[in-house]
């Protein structure tokens, strides 16, 4: 019990991370729906169709301080510009924290608030989900049908290949995200009957590339996740957990963070500690925010534009 309670006081007091995106796919009919388990898709070369979704990240319902006194009501207003795109997306990807204390109540509240939108939602845990007695049960429960494992999960849609991985089951030194090997076992799995010209989606919380290291801005094993993917031509990584925009490719892999719905955090050590940054009242929306993706067949067929909530 010591070492739990140890464990959540750490996680309550750790870098407040996370993002909330919006992604759209645009330029053809949206109806297809999503296809079962990566294992039950197809193999053969890839033929990517139009079509659109959706990524929110911590909503980190229940938080209730500086810069932000309800947390609630931005995500309520980033999932009404969801639902207000002319096309409906396919689905919602949910990268983690939808809570901030994972208390039934602010899970409760995260499902009433998505369920606005009208369309399936997708979720991998953030650090702020896994404070529950159970490490993390009540997440799994709630949202874990159909995943393997700690919670990650595949699937494909129109000639997209979607990985969730989780790297917030066992934290390392400092708050950094990892893996695992049971994990990468399955990735590895998973990834094998792809074609190469499969494009790659892969979302999760924390980052798979170093951002900050003394702020837990990374994950210690995501080289030999990322070693998985270089074969493919077409390779994003999207994650939350920092709630800020920072992009960085190598080779055929993008990498990209963007804004929270719930509040900013300072860029990488600008200052003592990551964790809410106070911001004037007035200016809160501008720097919270969501993202519009399109999808087009091609070699690189992802580009992407981030607009603000305000």
């Amino acid at each position: 019990m010591g070492e739990q309670t140890s464990r959540r006081r750490f996680l309550e007091c750790m870098g407040w991370a996370g993002t909330g995106l919006v992604w759209t796919v645009s330029g053809g009919a949206t109806g297809a729906a999503v296809l079962g388990a990566a294992e039950a898709a197809p193999r053969g070369k890839a033929v990517v169709t139009p079509f659109s979704f959706v990524q929110v990240s911590d909503s980190h319902i229940g938080f209730a301080k500086d810069p932000n006194p309800d947390a609630r009501a931005t995500f309520r207003e980033a999932v009404a510009k969801i639902k207000a795109m002319p096309d409906k997306p396919a689905f919602i990807l949910h990268t983690g924290d939808v809570s901030q204390l994972s208390k039934p109540a602010e899970f409760d509240d995260a499902d009433q608030i998505l369920k606005q939108a009208g369309v399936p939602v997708f979720h991998v845990p953030g650090e702020h989900d896994m404070l529950d007695e159970g490490q993390g049960k009540a997440f799994l429960d709630r949202y874990g049908k159909g995943t393997l494992g700690d919670g990650w999960r595949s699937f494909d849609h129109n000639g997209v290949h979607f990985v969730g991985l989780v790297n917030v089951k066992d934290l390392k030194a400092g708050g950094m995200g990892h893996l695992g090997e049971a994990q990468l076992a399955w990735l590895k799995k998973d990834l094998a009957g792809l074609a190469a010209s499969t494009p790659l989606v892969v979302y999760t919380h924390i980052p798979l590339w170093t951002i900050y290291a003394d702020w837990g801005w990374g994950t210690d094993d995501s080289a030999q996740a990322l070693g998985l993917m270089k074969r493919f031509g077409s390779v994003t990584v999207l994650n939350g957990h920092i709630h800020q925009i920072i992009q960085k490719t190598e080779g055929n892999i993008t990498f990209q963070t963007a804004r929270s719905t719930a509040f900013p955090q300072p860029g990488p050590g600008q200052g003592p500690a990551p964790g809410p940054l106070k911001v004037p009242a007035g200016r809160l929306r501008d720097v919270l925010g969501i993202r519009s993706l399109t999808v087009q067949p091609g070699a690189h067929p992802l580009a992407l534009a981030d607009n603000s909530l305000a």
